[in-house]
């Protein structure tokens, strides 16, 4: 994985579970990292269910990291985008992060 690549910022979130200052439980989203990527393959895809939507899928391509599984999610150029897939590249490498956005038409 070639640096010059990685040309795009991504911030990786996990959502989590705090305490505010009452010690009441706050579901909210935390940043687990801010991480240089590389794009993949983009695509936009059109699904006629019950209304028309539009699915945006991309794959971001970055170095390891630990803290990334499919119920965190990517923020990218203002969009946020559900993690469907992490794949492992080579032992601790990289990571392919398939992501799907659905943007309802």
């Amino acid at each position: 994985m070639r640096a010059g690549n990685l040309d795009r910022s991504i911030t990786v979130q996990s959502y989590t579970t705090t305490l505010n200052a009452y010690r009441v439980p706050v579901m909210a989203w935390v940043d687990v990292g801010t991480v240089r990527a590389q794009i993949i393959q983009s695509s936009t895809e059109e699904y006629l269910t019950n209304g028309a939507s539009d699915t945006t899928s991309i794959i971001f391509r970055t170095r390891y990291f630990e803290g990334v599984n499919t119920s965190s999610q990517v923020l990218y150029e203002g969009q946020t985008y559900n993690i469907r897939e992490v794949k492992e590249i080579g032992r601790r490498k990289g990571l392919d992060l398939r992501c799907e956005r659905k943007v309802a038409a």
